[in-house]
């Protein structure tokens, strides 16, 4: 009984995780829509950045995200789990990666979750700390695939395609901290996405999981204003 519940609570957490990640970065595209509409000049250069996509839509097609590193889109929502070089443990998570993590994805393959055979799941494995992991990045259903690496990955460097960011905003991006003055995408990309919290705009409050250090995040015209730990 203890192992049915394991393995219906790993499918809740990977089904749920790729597209959890794929809504949420769908929901902070069309903040970056709206912002953008209500922008006055000069225009933010955060607008003007435009990160490569590999739109791959098959296995063979997924295979190109081994042929240069990536980097985390979706911080802390990502769930990965050990890999034997054959077939992914899923009833053990080994963590969630965190935001902008560098991971040089190995291959692409195709996984069959137990108790579930009707939908493979296609994970990037990946080496970390000498050990070979693997993540879910789409579906497949017979001969259809639905694949979110687009909206989970960065197929560049972050650093670069935000060079116009201060040092000092990158150092504290580095350290996963957040100080007064950062916008949203920068805070993104220290703690992971947010969810909402209250107030709408360019002024709201977000909570940010931050990977089991939750922190709530209040904006004011665009900009972090406060910060206070939360539970």
């Amino acid at each position: 009984m203890k192992q049915k519940i394991q393995i219906v609570l790993v499918a809740s957490i990977l089904a749920a995780g790729v597209r959890l990640a794929y809504i949420l970065y769908e929901r902070h595209e069309l903040q970056v829509q709206d912002a953008r509409k209500h922008e006055v000049a000069p225009t933010n250069p955060d607008y003007l950045v435009s990160p490569k996509k590999l739109r791959p839509y098959d296995l063979k097609s997924a295979q190109d995200l081994a042929k240069q590193p990536v980097w985390v889109k979706v911080g802390y929502s990502i769930t990965y789990f050990p890999y034997d070089g054959q077939h992914t443990n899923f009833l053990h998570e080994a963590g969630l990666l965190a935001p902008i993590e560098r991971i040089e994805v190995k291959k692409v393959v195709t996984d069959v979750f137990p108790k579930n055979p009707g939908e493979k799941q296609l994970m990037a494995v990946f080496v970390k700390d000498g050990k070979s992991y693997a993540f879910s990045i789409g579906v497949v259903q017979g001969e259809e695939f639905q694949i979110y690496s687009d909206e989970m990955l960065f197929m560049e460097d972050p650093h670069e395609l935000y060079k116009h960011w201060p040092k000092d905003i990158w150092e504290s991006i580095d350290k996963h901290e957040v100080k007064p003055g950062m916008n949203e995408i920068q805070v993104n990309f220290a703690l992971g996405i947010g969810t909402a919290g209250s107030g709408d705009g360019a002024d709201k409050t977000l909570n940010y999981p931050n990977g089991g250090k939750p922190l709530s995040v209040t904006y004011r015209s665009g900009k972090v204003e406060e910060i206070k730990a939360s539970t």
